[in-house]
């Protein structure tokens, strides 16, 4: 019945068994949960508790429960443990999670952690630090399982059944030569279903889909959504094999690719969470404000402009809130299709033209049905045609232009290598205010006679 219980729930459960020292009740709660179940309860203990907690979850469960939990939660508790338990643990975490962890540390510090690590998870976390960071190298781990293309299917079913309580992911085993080159792959299904007699060679496959240690993480994302791969091998620059990156890790770079586009969107620069206090919320945001700030007096100005044509007709004022928030809405919209078509497609002139069509015809459609509705309402409002001609036709006008300028800003951004992202809501939106108002102004200008 444990897993109905809440998180608070489970917590004051955790806490009454270790008062009332029942050790076998206590592990018995544990064995049923997962570890970020346990990392959740870790951190609303008491902190006299957190020691004897520790205790009961065995060194491979903690490994996986540390992984669960944020940087200084991580810290505080190889602080606790012993100088053995600690190497143990530490050899059993991810490889790339603990390569990140130590990238966070000091330079001693994480000397330290490592020397007391096993001489080749050392070594392995040693090389994965030295990649840059974002790139699959810094992702792969160590723990998966190759075999030779020479082996039998029963040698390889008994390699993997050797090593997949250390392996991340036994759905798949890659096959190298004897110098260590990838040559091939066999999936844990084929295995299953081939003679065990049957030569690795005789049912791999040659055609290995794999990226460079080099290759940027989101690209490995996008071919292993491709692909729908559950894992990728990582190769050198000679095709040998260096490690390989789990789907569970690209979920993880999506989801922070995803939430570092929103804040660029969203112009607010860094990450801010709810833990973000007031004064560094502010200061995260304000760069990108007052420019936007500086961009939106332009708005001002060619009002100023049109100063004579707006006291003739003062009824063109109630309709300038709507063109321009119709302009931005729009803009924006097309920005966020082009930002997930950048995420997800592989770009060429012939992808771009129809994009750039496609989006101006969509701003043409709104456009005629929007701006013909408030034409109609104009009209039947303020009792004149021709303000609602113009006030319809600078609606249709402005949304084609905030559709495109929409679709336009991030392409241009990426093709000359900035990230599209920082063309963020925002500045789509005040942009087409400019926009808007100097086209609504200048189409009203003309008909100025007729509005009298």
């Amino acid at each position: 019945m444990n897993h109905l219980l809440t998180e608070e729930q489970l917590t004051h459960l955790a806490v009454k068994l270790l008062r009332e020292n029942k050790k076998r009740e206590l592990d018995l709660l544990l064995d049923e949960l997962q570890p970020y179940d346990v990392a959740k309860i870790y951190t609303r203990l008491p902190d006299r508790l957190r020691s004897r907690f520790l205790v009961h979850l065995n060194n491979s469960f903690l490994a996986d429960v540390i992984q669960e939990l944020d940087r200084n939660w991580q810290i505080e508790i190889l602080n606790n443990l012993g100088i053995d338990k600690k190497g143990e643990v530490l050899n059993l975490m991810d490889n790339d999670d603990l390569a990140s962890l130590l990238d966070d540390l000091s330079p001693e510090k994480s000397s330290s952690l490592l020397a007391e690590m096993e001489q080749e998870e050392s070594d392995f976390v040693k090389n994965i630090l030295q990649y840059p960071e974002e790139t699959a190298g810094r992702l792969m781990t160590n723990r998966f399982v190759w075999i030779r293309n020479y082996y039998t299917v029963q040698e390889a079913v008994e390699k993997l059944k050797s090593f997949a309580e250390y392996a991340e992911t036994i759905h798949y085993l890659y096959v190298v030569d004897e110098n260590r080159k990838l040559v091939g792959v066999v999936s844990y299904r084929d295995l299953i279903l081939a003679d065990a007699e049957e030569k690795i060679e005789n049912i791999m496959y040659e055609r290995v889909i794999s990226v460079s240690v080099y290759t940027d993480q989101e690209e490995a994302a996008r071919l292993m959504e491709k692909y729908d791969f559950l894992a990728l091998p990582v190769v050198d620059e000679n095709n040998v094999l260096q490690g390989i990156v789990t789907i569970d890790d690209m979920l993880d770079v999506i989801i922070n690719e995803a939430y570092e586009d929103i804040e660029k969107l969203s112009a607010t620069g860094k990450a801010i969470d709810f833990q973000t206090n007031s004064v560094t919320a502010a200061f995260r945001r304000l760069p990108w404000l007052i420019l936007l700030l500086f961009i939106g007096i332009l708005s001002g100005s060619i009002i100023s402009h049109f100063q004579d044509t707006l006291n003739v007709v003062v009824s063109l004022a109630f309709f300038m809130p709507m063109i321009s928030g119709m302009t931005g809405n729009t803009g924006t919209q097309s920005l966020a299709v082009v930002i997930r078509g950048l995420a997800k497609e592989d770009l060429n002139k012939g992808v771009v033209w129809r994009l750039i069509f496609r989006e101006f015809c969509v701003g043409v459609i709104i456009g005629l049905t929007c701006g013909a509705i408030i034409a109609v309402i104009a009209f039947l409002w303020q009792g004149n045609a021709y303000l609602g001609l113009v006030v319809g036709l600078s609606l249709l006008l402005t949304i084609i232009i905030g559709t495109l300028s929409g679709t336009l800003i991030p392409l241009l951004l990426y093709r000359f290598r900035i990230d599209p992202a920082v063309a963020s809501g925002p500045l789509i939106t005040t942009l087409n205010d400019i926009f808007s108002i100097s086209t609504y102004f200048s189409i009203a200008t003309l008909f100025l006679k007729y509005l009298v």
